[in-house]
């Protein structure tokens, strides 16, 4: 089993309490080729983070009966040392599109809601780990709901995403890229 795809199955059993399994469902990112670095394009433009800030794409398909909408989180699990940073919080996205576009979901538009990064903002906030540390750990997990799209309230952090998807998680699966500066 590839790492992403226990550290997928982990964190939905662990924080989503719902019924996941990776086995079956599939994502893709041109941007996130699981285990390799990530381009600076989708890192965060503030200060010296030297990045685009552009929000990656992501496909998925092979869902499980009855998904109706995704939900798309993008966590680095080794910052605010060993804590984590949520960097992006996208859902009420209708399952039948089968992606999100790269820089679409940066904020909230008619197809996605975007929730609260780590800095309270409702928008994406890209990879900005601290100069001359080893290369972060960013997962970016897609997760299948039964949730109709467009019925979750805007303003959800993770943490909370995680709650209003108690019992109404179906499937998730990550993918695991690299960035330092």
């Amino acid at each position: 089993m590839k790492v992403s795809s226990l550290i997928g199955f982990i964190t939905a059993i662990f924080l989503l309490h719902g019924t996941a399994d990776a086995a079956g469902m599939s994502i893709g990112s041109s941007a996130f080729v699981d285990g390799e670095i990530v381009s600076s394009l989708y890192a965060g433009t503030a200060g010296d983070c030297g990045g685009g800030g552009i929000s990656p794409n992501v496909s998925w398909s092979d869902l499980p009966s009855g998904t109706r909408s995704m939900v798309v989180v993008l966590f680095d699990i080794d910052g605010a040392n060993g804590l984590g940073v949520s960097h992006w919080v996208a859902y009420n996205i209708d399952a039948a599109r089968g992606q999100l576009k790269q820089g679409e979901g940066k904020v909230t538009g008619d197809t996605v809601t975007v929730g609260a990064n780590q800095a309270g903002e409702n928008a994406y906030r890209g990879m900005c780990p601290p100069v001359g540390d080893v290369a972060h750990h960013y997962i970016l997990t897609v997760i299948a709901t039964d949730i109709e799209p467009g019925s979750l309230p805007a303003n959800l952090g993770r943490l909370d995403l995680w709650t209003a998807l108690k019992n109404h998680a179906l499937r998730a699966q990550s993918l695991v890229g690299r960035y330092a500066r």
